[in-house]
């Protein structure tokens, strides 16, 4: 979790940093920061989790800020003033905490802000879950062969591999198509709980792997069926990813 600390007087700086160490200390300070000019630039290369802002600053209000710079951070207002309330109500703070700031205050306004990041993380994950769902896969190829154009259901293809920069389809039947398309587009296309690209040269269905067996330098020798020409080895960087989507495991 990356916090800024945005105060222009050095003991409240201190306090705020002694706060986090003690009861977060897997927090990372990002920076201790004490003037809005310094705070927009800052911002604008930088990202943190929770920010403790300060009201008054030594160029302004805290409050200019927002025109001066996107902030999708949590912020806690920090003042020894309760006539800003109103204001970090409407910028939608988290809490507003005055100053000399009590622990018990301190802890609560982080745990909202924890609270309310878990949230926003399982929001953002439902979000990625429905749009993987809701993607389209594809379920027929077509080939042309002479003047014909045939129609593969993929779900009777064995794999796909590529040689001299034609890409080619194997069926479970162990019939040879040539296919317009690239490995890489094809990665894309079909449904990954079912093909997983090996290495360059070939992506192989489920059900056409016979074999998995461990060969020199950490990588993986498969067999399939239809008999792949020559040695298929999954390279040692993409053995994890392998291994997960051999056991079902989303990738």
């Amino acid at each position: 979790m990356r916090v800024l600390i945005l105060e222009d007087e050095l003991p409240a700086q201190l306090q705020l940093k002694r706060l986090i160490e003690k009861y977060y200390p897997s927090f990372e300070i990002a920076s201790m920061i004490g003037s809005l000019e310094e705070a927009a630039t800052w911002l604008s290369n930088n990202s943190v989790d929770i920010i403790f802002m300060d009201v008054e600053l030594s160029d302004g209000v805290c409050f200019e800020l927002y025109n001066m710079v996107e902030i999708e951070s949590n912020v806690i207002i920090t003042t020894a003033y309760e006539n800003y309330a109103l204001k970090a109500f409407k910028i939608n703070s988290i809490d507003y905490l005055l100053k000399p700031i009590e622990s018990e205050s301190f802890v609560k306004a982080v745990e909202k802000c924890l609270g309310s990041l878990t949230n926003i993380n399982l929001e953002k994950s439902l979000v990625n879950q429905l749009l993987s769902n809701s993607k389209v896969y594809k379920q027929r190829l077509t080939v042309k062969l002479g003047n014909n154009i045939i129609i593969l259901n993929v779900t009777d293809i064995a794999y796909f591999y590529s040689e001299d920069k034609y890409t080619y389809i194997v069926t479970k039947d162990n019939k040879e198509y040539l296919s317009d398309y690239t490995l890489e587009s094809l990665e894309d296309q079909l449904n990954p709980s079912t093909f997983f690209k090996l290495n360059r040269s070939c992506i192989a269905g489920i059900h056409a792997i016979v074999s998995v067996s461990k060969h020199f330098n950490s990588r993986l020798k498969v067999k399939l069926t239809p008999q792949f020409k020559g040695e298929l080895l999954v390279s040692r960087v993409r053995v994890p990813l392998f291994m997960k989507w051999l056991e079902g495991g989303a990738i």
